[in-house]
């Protein structure tokens, strides 16, 4: 990342204390303040009609990135937090907000950005399931959907928004979604937030707000570069990161076929299908023209898939959403743009038809299996070129990639 890019995010309005720089090699769990893990719900101080919110969403205990930065969040700090795909990031995001946010008054105090207007809705809907007893009014601002009612939500008055860079943008610049009162804003997957799509809009965003703004990055994966930037918009930041050997995750089995080429790939997927949809599965490819290729092809053979990606219209993604969550739909072929963040319990494979373009993304693409410690596998379809960037992969995260054995089925 070149020096220019980094130093466009500095505030105006803010005045630096510390924020040394993060030592990777002894990351464990690392906590900046060796913050001790609160074992339970019941001591993290919680509003009681909260508490009352989050068991009956189904929590029993929380989860370990809940255990180290529910208390700091909600004491008001700022917090980079990194945990593993799948362990309870968005609920941490939505009991936090719910804590701080005071209801009685009509204000925005929180304001939660994603990549994703997928992943937006879905942190609104975590947020009203556990805000349940507190009455809490929360919107989720995005792109696709209808400005007016965006506009009348608003008016009405909410106290959480969560959305996408550009509608939240938009909305402010209108006048409709007044800042002034927001005291928390929360980039979530906020390394793909800080690279270079979003950059610039986070940074029109973040000149809106109040100069005594809490601010909490969120995310499985933090490269180095992204934690250089945080000085520049964060006070003295509690850090509470993973070892990266450490993020694959535990429960998902990770297996390569090797194809000699690109056309083999399409007749292995069709040899899996009965394997797919003994659970549900997840194919990534890289371009939205992939998708679009590979879901008529397996059409055209009689196999049912369905099919996303960013230049859908919303309602249609809303509807492929909607149909794979509740099961209509068991093989859903996607790009990227559902890589990060999505929650389907149900999903145990994914298939990387296309290996990513980054190491980051593979993370990412392999968490949408083996959700909240279930079991989960990943295959990845891999051309003689590609022999090198797995290994690589398998190298970064100190993990294992095998061979993929004939008994797959029986592993998911």
């Amino acid at each position: 990342m070149a020096a220019t890019a980094t130093t466009s995010v500095v505030p105006l309005n803010r005045t630096r204390r510390g924020g040394g720089m993060v030592n990777e090699d002894k990351l464990e769990f690392v906590t900046s303040d060796g913050i001790e893990p609160i074992m339970s719900f019941d001591q993290m101080g919680i509003k009681d009609d909260l508490l009352r919110g989050i068991y009956n969403y189904g929590f029993e205990k929380p989860s370990a990135i809940q255990q180290r930065a529910v208390r700091p969040i909600i004491e008001g700090r700022d917090v980079i937090a990194q945990a593993q795909s799948g362990t309870g990031k968005t609920s941490m995001i939505a009991l936090t907000v719910c804590q701080i946010v005071d209801t009685s008054s009509r204000e925005i105090q929180a304001l939660i950005l994603s990549p994703t207007r997928e992943l937006a809705a879905q942190t609104e809907k975590v947020i009203l399931a556990i805000g349940n007893y507190i009455n809490i009014q929360a919107h989720s601002c995005i792109g696709g959907k209808s400005v007016g009612e965006d506009i009348r939500k608003l008016e009405y008055g909410v106290h959480v928004v969560s959305g996408t860079p550009g509608r939240v943008c938009d909305m402010i610049k209108r006048r409709t979604l007044r800042t002034r009162a927001i005291k928390l804003l929360i980039l979530d997957e906020s390394d793909e937030m800080l690279s270079r799509g979003f950059k610039d809009q986070i940074y029109d965003v973040y000149r809106y707000l109040p100069p005594e703004l809490q601010v909490c990055l969120i995310s499985a994966t933090l490269p180095h570069e992204i934690l250089e930037m945080t000085s520049k918009f964060m006070t003295d930041p509690v850090r509470i990161l993973v070892k990266r050997d450490e993020l694959t995750l535990e429960g998902i089995k990770q297996f390569f076929v090797a194809v000699e080429r690109e056309e083999w790939k399409f007749d292995t997927l069709c040899d899996l299908y009965d394997t797919l949809t003994i659970t549900q599965a997840v194919i990534f490819c890289n371009t939205k023209r992939k998708v679009d290729w590979l879901t008529e092809k397996m059409r055209s053979n009689n196999f049912t898939v369905s099919a996303m990606h960013g230049d859908m219209p919303q309602k249609e993604r809303d509807a492929i959403m909607n149909e794979f969550r509740n099961g209509t739909t068991r093989v859903l072929i996607t790009t990227d743009v559902w890589a990060r963040g999505l929650d389907v319990q149900q999903v145990s494979l994914v298939i990387n038809y296309d290996l990513p373009n980054n190491r980051e993304l593979y993370i990412h693409r392999i968490g949408r299996s083996g959700r909240f410690g279930r079991k989960g596998v990943a295959i990845n379809f891999v051309k003689s070129d590609d022999i090198k960037i797995l290994r690589d992969i398998e190298q970064y995260y100190s993990t294992q990639i095998d061979e993929m054995p004939m008994n797959v089925a029986d592993l998911i």
